[in-house]
């Protein structure tokens, strides 16, 4: 058992690590070292230890014996996996937020998503992206529900970075416009439909290597 100390030390490298994996400064497989990652974070090896069983809860790092723990690496049949995960847990979040959908929550959505439309670069998009999903959501109440939410969308955003990362375009995004248009009219049901869609389209599209697999994937849907 860890006590609240290392725990909160364990969050702090947990959250460090997993933002150098989604934005690829560690790479798939490589090593996550527990002498130089405790060295560098001022802690002893027990939150060390705590930080990689998060990053393995994630789906982030994987624990392999004589090899230690690694990065995890990602194909499409693993994209395809988190979009479908999403899509169901998304709908479930949002058909129990709707009756808690204040105006102002969606006025601060559809700025998420604008802001989004003017970002510069993936990093941006994607931070406002997942605004907007987390501020449709987040009224459902439902800390567990949102807690998986939010590792699915780490996930992918280890995708997105992957793909996206030197071919970066803007983009409008319909979708986001679609479901914000369907709540503030009162039809739940159509704008949980939408996000469905919405989530569930990536990794659907036919692809011809494995490099560009992921890269068409999230070319239209984030």
């Amino acid at each position: 058992m860890t006590n609240e100390r290392d725990d909160t030390i364990a969050s702090r490298i947990s959250r460090a690590l997993a933002e150098r994996i989604i934005s690829g400064t560690l790479s798939p497989g490589e090593r996550l070292r527990q002498d130089h990652v405790a060295e560098e974070f001022g802690a002893s090896h027990v939150p060390v230890r705590e930080a990689f069983r998060r990053l393995e809860a994630q789906g982030l790092a994987v624990s392999e014996p004589r090899r230690g723990v690694r990065v995890a690496s990602f194909d499409l049949k693993e994209v395809r996996e988190v979009a479908e995960m999403r899509a169901a847990l998304e709908v479930l979040a949002l058909r129990h937020a709707i009756p808690h959908l204040a105006p102002v929550i969606l006025d601060r959505a559809e700025a998420a998503t604008a802001a989004a439309d003017r970002s510069r670069d993936v990093r941006s998009w994607e931070a406002a992206n997942r605004a907007f999903h987390r501020l449709i959501l987040e009224p459902c109440a439902m800390p567990r529900l949102l807690a998986a939410i939010d590792d699915l969308h780490a996930a992918s955003a280890r995708f997105l970075f992957s793909a996206w990362r030197s071919s970066w375009e803007a983009r409008t995004d319909h979708d986001h416009r679609a479901i914000l248009a369907a709540l503030r009219q009162g039809r739940g049901e159509e704008a949980a439909s939408i996000l469905e869609r919405h989530v569930g389209w990536i990794g659907k599209t036919p692809v011809k290597t494995a490099g560009g697999e992921v890269r068409e994937a999230f070319s239209i849907v984030g």
